[in-house]
C-alpha cells in the first residue's frame, strides 16, 4: 500500500540511500515480517514437503523480505519520477501496511499529479508481468525459486491492482483526484472527490465480507473482518486527513504576510524594558526589534520571555536580554502572501519572523502563532 504524504517526525531503521532518497525501515514492520512467515510457514511445508519445517519458514521470512524489497521498488518509482519533476523527497519509510514517500509538495499540474501516483502501481504490475513470465516460461522445476517467484507475482498483482482503487490515500485515488483536478481546474475538489472515494472504499471493505457470507449462505468468520477492518481504519483516517488538508489549503489564500504582522518598533539592545514597552504602548505596536545604533536589526524580542519578566523587574532587565537573535532566514519580505508566505516559512522554521520592506525598512513581526491561528478550528 502506498501514499504520498507530508513531512512525518518518526524516522525508524536507517536503510540507505538509493537515488538520494533516505529509506527507513519502521519498527512495525518487524510484525508483520514475523506475522509473514508464521501464516506462510505452513503454506511453504505444503508446497515444498521436501524440505524440513525449519526450511519452509525461513523461506517464508525470505518471502516476507523480498515482498517488502517490491514495496520499496513501489515506492521508489513514485519518489524518482517525482525527483524528476523537481519536488523534494525526504524519504521512505516501509511500515506496517506497505510504504510512504515523503514528497514534500504537491505535483504543480494534474498531468504530473497522475504519473508520479501512476508510477507506484504500474511499476508493482510490471513486477507482476516479470515474474509471471518467469513462474511460466524460465523456472518450471518447482522447489523453492518458482514457488517464491509464484508467490511474489501474485502478490504485486493483489498490490498493483488494490493501489489502482479510487480513493485517497492510496495511489488511485491521487490519479482520480488528478482527472477532477483537470476538470474542475481546481485541486481542493479534486480532493474532496478521492477523499470521499476513500471513504466510500473504507465501507465497502468492511461490507464486502458481509455481502460474500450472504451470497454464499455460510456464516460470516470474524477473523475474516481482521484484515478488511484494518485497511478499511487506515483508508478512512487517511481520506479524513485529506479532507482536512483540503480545508486547509483552502484557506491558504487568505494568507497576507502584512495583515497578519505585528507593527514593531526599534529599539537598541541596552533600553530598559520597561521603556522599551512604554515606547511599544504609546505606538500601539505589538513587538519589538532590537536595532544597533545604526538602525539595522539585530533580534526579535521573545514575547513569551518578556511575559515571564515580572513588572517589577522591567525597568532593571535591558530588552536586549529578551531577543532572539536574527538569523537571515527568519527576515522575510513584507509583500509575501499564500503559498509563497507558506513556503518561506517551511523552509526556516521559527516562532517569529522580521518582516522588512524591499529597501530593507523593519515593517514589523509576523509570529508563527497568528499564522496557526488562521488554520485554527479547520
Amino acid at each position: 500500500m502506498s501514499e504520498q504524504s507530508p513531512r512525518q517526525e518518526f524516522s525508524g531503521l536507517r536503510m540507505g540511500k538509493p537515488f538520494g532518497i533516505p529509506v527507513y525501515v519502521s519498527w512495525t514492520w518487524f510484525i508483520v515480517a514475523a506475522f509473514i512467515t508464521w501464516l506462510f510457514g505452513d503454506t511453504f511445508r505444503q508446497m515444498l514437503p521436501e524440505i524440513s519445517s525449519a526450511a519452509a519458514y525461513a523461506v517464508a521470512f525470505a518471502f516476507a523480505v523480498l515482498l517488502y524489497v517490491s514495496v520499496l521498488l513501489h515506492e521508489l518509482a513514485h519518489s524518482v519520477l517525482a525527483k524528476w519533476y523537481g519536488l523534494p523527497v525526504r524519504r521512505i519509510t516501509l511500515y506496517l501496511l506497505g510504504g510512504v514517500s515523503e514528497i514534500e509538495k504537491e505535483p504543480p499540474t494534474p498531468g504530473k499529479e497522475f504519473m508520479v501516483a501512476a508510477a507506484g502501481p504500474v511499476l508493482s504490475l510490471g513486477l507482476a508481468g516479470i515474474g509471471w513470465l518467469a513462474d511460466t516460461f524460465l523456472i518450471t522445476g518447482g522447489g523453492v525459486p518458482e514457488v517464491l517467484i509464484w508467490q511474489l507475482w501474485v502478490a504485486n498483482l493483489i498490490v498493483g491492482v488494490f493501489n489502482l482503487l479510487p480513493g485517497l490515500p492510496l495511489d488511485g485515488g491521487r490519479m482520480l483526484r488528478a482527472g477532477v483536478w483537470k476538470l474542475a481546474r481546481n485541486p481542493g475538489t479534486g480532493t474532496v472527490a478521492a477523499a470521499w472515494g476513500g471513504r466510500i472504499l473504507a465501507v465497502l471493505l468492511v461490507a464486502a465480507p458481509f455481502g460474500l457470507a450472504t451470497a454464499t449462505g455460510r456464516e460470516i468468520d470474524f477473523r475474516d473482518l481482521i484484515w478488511p477492518v484494518v485497511l478499511a481504519s487506515f483508508i478512512w483516517m487517511g481520506a479524513s486527513q485529506a479532507l482536512r488538508v483540503a480545508r486547509i489549503r483552502a484557506r491558504i489564500p487568505q494568507l497576507n504576510a502584512r495583515a497578519l504582522a505585528r507593527r514593531a518598533i526599534p529599539v537598541t539592545a541596552e533600553t530598559p524594558l520597561a521603556e522599551a514597552l512604554r515606547r511599544a504602548a504609546e505606538e500601539h505596536a505589538g513587538a519589538l526589534v532590537v536595532v544597533d545604533h545604526e538602525g539595522r536589526p539585530l533580534a526579535i524580542v521573545n514575547e513569551s520571555a518578556v511575559q515571564a519578566t515580572p513588572e517589577h523587574r522591567r525597568p532593571w532587565v535591558n530588552t536586549g536580554a529578551m531577543a532572539k537573535a536574527l538569523e537571515p532566514s527568519m527576515v522575510l519580505a513584507a509583500d509575501l502572501a499564500g503559498e509563497d508566505l507558506i513556503d518561506a516559512m517551511r523552509d526556516a522554521p521559527a516562532g517569529e519572523y522580521l518582516l522588512v520592506e524591499r529597501g530593507g525598512e523593519i515593517y514589523g513581526v509576523l509570529s508563527t502563532a497568528d499564522v496557526n491561528r488562521v488554520f485554527s478550528g479547520v
